[in-house]
């Protein structure tokens, strides 16, 4: 695909829908993005009940097109020796792992730019670092809640509601995608 990062290679360790639309994005802009799902699959491929494709759902396909998706077990060494080596040739690496569990894996930025000292490393966590809440997971509802949106609407409506989309997911995984591309 062309496109203003055709050449650009990305090694994708994101799932569900913040790091996904990240790369989404700049796959749609032409780089070439690998994304490395463990041997169970990116979590978006089963939380779409009924889908007429198992493990293949509509929102699965759309976050991840233009992309090549390669299995590994990053918890065994093979896994991430085979992390490592992408890493070697990539201009991007970008994930939304916890950052402790990526220290554990040796996928971490100081392991990293070892590898390559030219990557761009981008690591799309919660609550940034350092913080009463660095390394914890967080999904839309929380960064919702946490953030005022649904207090928001109690003010307005007297009763707290969310926003009905992956709101935060979306507009998050798109100012990465910018911030990188």
């Amino acid at each position: 695909m062309s496109g203003p990062l055709q050449g650009v290679r990305v090694v994708d360790l994101t799932s569900v829908v913040i790091g996904p639309i990240c790369t989404r994005t700049l796959g749609d802009q032409g780089a070439d993005v690998i994304k490395v799902e463990p041997p169970e699959g990116d979590l978006l491929r089963k939380l779409a009940k009924g889908s007429r494709s198992p493990e293949m759902p509509g929102k699965f396909l759309n976050f991840n097109r233009n992309k090549r998706s390669i299995c590994l077990d990053l918890k065994k060494p093979d896994g991430v020796e085979a992390v490592h080596r992408l890493i070697k040739n990539a201009d991007v690496f970008v994930s939304n792992v916890r950052p402790q569990a990526l220290e554990r894996a040796k996928l971490d930025w100081e392991t990293l730019k070892v590898l390559n000292p030219r990557l761009i490393y981008c690591g799309i966590v919660a609550f940034g670092k350092g913080g009463r809440n660095y390394n914890q997971p967080a999904y839309d509802p929380i960064i919702q809640s946490l953030s005022g949106i649904a207090g928001t609407f109690d003010r307005a409506h007297g009763q707290p509601l969310f926003v009905p989309m992956v709101m935060t997911d979306h507009v998050s995984g798109l100012i990465a995608a910018q911030c990188i591309g």
